[in-house]
C-alpha cells in the first residue's frame, strides 16, 4: 500500500534521478575523481548556502534552494555509490550501470523512511524546512568527523546511514517546498 508520503517521496526521487542522468549524459561521472571526503564537503556547500539564504532571507545567485536540496540529495546518492565502488577502477561508468546504483540507494533509503515515520508518526511534517537544514548541517558535521577518524565508530552509526538520514531530509524539505508537485 502506497502512502501520501510514499507517493510523494517516490516523485522527488524521480525528479532528482532524471537530474541525475541529464548530467551524467552531459558530464559523465567526473565525479568518480572526488574522494568521499569531497563529496561531502559539496554536501556542505549546498545545505551551508541554504541555511545562509534562509538566515539572511535574500539571496544574490539566482539558484532557488530546492535546487540545492536536489543537489543534496544526489551527492549523498553519489557518496553512497561512491563509498559501494571503492573497489572499481573505472572513472567512467555508463549511466545504464549507474542506474541501478542510483535506485537500490534510493530504495533502501525509502524504506529506512517508512521504518522511521512509522515509529514518529510523520513529525518532519510539522517541523520547519529551517529546522531540517540544521539537521542536514549536523549530519554532516557527524560524517566529517567520521570521515577524519577513518572511518572508525565506537557506538555511532556510519557514513551510510547518515547520508540516507540526510537524503530524506532533502526530501522532506523539497516535499514541504511543493516540489513533488
Amino acid at each position: 500500500m502506497e502512502t501520501k508520503t510514499s507517493n510523494e517521496y517516490n516523485q522527488v526521487i524521480g525528479r532528482c534521478k532524471d537530474l541525475f542522468r541529464k548530467k551524467t549524459l552531459d558530464y559523465g561521472t567526473a565525479w568518480r575523481i572526488l574522494r568521499l571526503s569531497s563529496i561531502t564537503d559539496q554536501i556542505f556547500i549546498k545545505a551551508q548556502r541554504i541555511r545562509s539564504i534562509q538566515e539572511k532571507g535574500s539571496q544574490k545567485i539566482d539558484d532557488p534552494i530546492v535546487d540545492e536540496f536536489v543537489g543534496i540529495v544526489n551527492y549523498c546518492i553519489i557518496a553512497l555509490v561512491q563509498n559501494s565502488l571503492k573497489d572499481e577502477e573505472r572513472t567512467e561508468i555508463p549511466y545504464a550501470e549507474l542506474e541501478p546504483l542510483y535506485d537500490q540507494w534510493a530504495d533502501a533509503t525509502r524504506g529506512l523512511l517508512e521504518n522511521k515515520n512509522h515509529d514518529y508518526g510523520e513529525a518532519w511534517r510539522d517541523m520547519r524546512v529551517s529546522s531540517m537544514t540544521d539537521i542536514i548541517l549536523m549530519k554532516l558535521y557527524r560524517v566529517k568527523q567520521i570521515e577524519d577518524n577513518h572511518g572508525k565508530t565506537i557506538v555511532s552509526e556510519g557514513v551510510e546511514a547518515n547520508y540516507q538520514d540526510m537524503i530524506n531530509y532533502s526530501v522532506f524539505c523539497l516535499i514541504k517546498l511543493g516540489y513533488h508537485e
